[in-house]
């Protein structure tokens, strides 16, 4: 499988353990981080400037090609970002909502020293027609700073559904300040149903066939509500499990594909052993739900359950992110050993 998430780790051979028959097993061999975040629209905005001015843009879908064209023709009267200067050195992005990471974002050249640029360039999609028009067309002008610290000058949002397709001409529109919702971090992608329990060692009794001789920790998801629809007949999802800092084989594990359901209902339950209460201080289980495809996976949205301390093992790593939800969540876990504790927790980036 391929997935438009990366996975990138190096072995720390500390607490190895020996996966036992007849279970999912995590050996924590491997630290690792999963860099599959997805950037905000606005990420790296330093500027305070108020939007203003107008941009020139015409849309087209090229059917033979099955391509998306957004035509940038050129903005006037631009905010001013360095007034000691007298300067702005515009450019214009795009991203195709509400999934940013799918088809990525397009940008133009940038033309320096303007507040009148002058593009004539074309920013292609290569998609489905019946897909685009579930999407959003969100054009935003921005000052390009040498050191990155790049300045927002301006948006546009368009609704791609409610779109007049006959009309390929060039027009003007007004350049909007962000959207509340973009401002506010709003990203619903979701939310999960799922509950989990920590077995330790032993706990069981002697006169348990089953007692493990190490911990488990049981993850049972059960379904997710409100998926992000990328296509008109739904989605196609499944969900994956990793304990990390381990993200070999033996540590991932999936559910089966639910198809056309934005609401699909899984029952899936997962275990992992191998686990010593101290573990569970430096261990993450990551969830994460995909869109299945024939050539690439898309990601959807997850979530983190660990301690939240942005340290494994010692080591500082990046996935022990959690949130205030899901560290309380794996706190109640780790206090009420043998019983299933049940949550539901919004998806999220990551």
């Amino acid at each position: 499988e391929s997935d438009t998430a990366s996975e990138i780790s190096f072995q720390f051979n500390k607490h190895k353990k020996t996966p036992s028959i007849g279970s999912h097993s995590s050996d924590m061999a491997s630290v690792s981080s999963v860099s599959g975040s997805v950037l905000s629209v606005y990420s790296g905005d330093f500027g305070s400037v108020d939007a203003q001015g107008t941009v020139e843009f015409a849309l087209d879908y090229d059917e033979k090609n099955r391509e998306f064209q957004v035509h940038v023709s050129q903005c006037k009267d631009l905010a001013v970002v360095d007034e000691k200067k007298g300067r702005s050195d515009p450019y214009v992005k795009t991203y195709l909502l509400p999934d940013k990471a799918r088809m990525g974002k397009r940008k133009t050249s940038v033309k320096k020293r303007t507040v009148n640029p002058i593009y004539n360039e074309v920013l292609r999609y290569k998609i489905e027609k019946m897909v685009l028009l579930i999407q959003k067309l969100n054009l935003s002008v921005w000052h390009n700073d040498p050191l990155g610290r790049n300045s927002f000058l301006g948006e546009i949002e368009v609704d791609l559904a409610s779109w007049d397709w006959s009309n390929r001409k060039l027009n003007w529109y007004p350049l909007k300040p962000r959207s509340l919702s973009a401002v506010n971090g709003v990203d619903h992608r979701g939310v999960m149903n799922l509950s989990i329990k920590y077995v330790p060692p032993g706990s069981l009794g002697k006169m348990r066939p089953k007692n493990p001789p190490s911990g488990e920790v049981h993850i049972w998801v059960k379904d997710v509500k409100d998926l992000l629809q990328l296509r008109p007949s739904g989605v196609d999802s499944f969900v994956k499990c990793y304990v990390l800092p381990d993200t070999s084989k033996k540590s991932y594990q999936k559910t089966r594909v639910i198809k056309r359901d934005t609401n699909p209902v899984f029952n899936h339950t997962i275990v992992y052993d191998g686990f010593h209460t101290e573990d569970l201080k430096d261990a993450c289980v990551e969830l994460t739900v995909w869109d299945h495809e024939k050539l690439t996976n898309h990601f959807l949205g997850g979530i983190r359950l660990g301690l939240g301390t942005g340290l494994s093992y010692g080591i500082s790593v990046d996935w022990m992110d959690s949130t205030q939800e899901e560290v309380a969540f794996w706190q109640e876990m780790m206090s009420a050993a043998n019983e299933w504790i049940e949550g539901l927790l919004p998806l999220r980036s990551l």
